[in-house]
C-alpha cells in the first residue's frame, strides 16, 4: 500500500512537471531536480524585465518566439531571475531574496541580462545574454554552448 502511494505520488510530481517544462521555474533546487530527471539544461536568466532594454528585447525577440519555446520545451528547464523595479512589478520579499542569492553566486557583476546555462550537478557549462540574431540563430548558439 506504501509502495503504491509512494509511486501514485511520484507519477502526479512528474505529470506536473512534465506538463509545466516549458513554465519557467522560479527556484533552483527544483529546477535542478526537474533537470536531473528530464536529461534538460537549466537556462538561468537574469534579468531586468520592466527596466533593461536588451532583457526585453531578449525576451520579445528570442524567447517569447515560438522557436524558441519549442527548443526550450525538449531542452531547456528556465528558470528566471528577476529585478524589476516598477512598484506595480515588485516581486515578494521571500522572491526577491532567492533572487538576490542567486545573483550574488551566478551574476555578482549585476550584468544583465545575462543566461548561465547548467546542467543538472550545477556545473556551469555556458555564460551568454542577449545576441540581435534570428531565434534560430539564437538557437544555434545556445545548442553550441552546451555542446562544449
Amino acid at each position: 500500500m506504501k509502495n503504491l502511494l509512494k509511486t501514485s505520488l511520484l507519477f502526479i510530481c512528474l505529470t506536473f512537471f512534465y506538463g509545466a517544462s516549458v513554465m519557467a521555474q522560479n527556484n533552483l533546487e527544483e529546477a535542478l531536480q526537474k533537470a536531473k530527471i528530464e536529461n534538460k539544461t537549466i537556462f538561468l536568466n537574469f534579468s531586468g524585465s520592466d527596466w533593461c532594454r536588451s532583457c526585453i528585447l531578449l525576451k520579445k525577440t528570442i524567447l517569447n518566439t515560438d522557436e524558441f519555446k519549442k527548443f526550450a520545451e525538449k531542452n531547456l528547464i528556465i528558470l528566471d531571475v528577476d529585478f524589476p523595479r516598477l512598484k506595480k512589478n515588485k516581486l515578494s520579499k521571500e522572491q526577491t531574496a532567492v533572487n538576490e542569492s542567486l545573483a550574488a553566486n551566478y551574476n555578482s557583476k549585476g550584468q544583465f541580462p545575462t543566461v548561465i546555462l547548467m546542467n543538472s550537478d550545477a556545473k556551469i557549462i555556458g555564460k551568454t545574454g542577449y545576441k540581435n540574431v534570428s531565434p534560430e540563430e539564437y538557437i544555434d548558439h545556445i545548442q553550441s554552448l552546451i555542446a562544449q
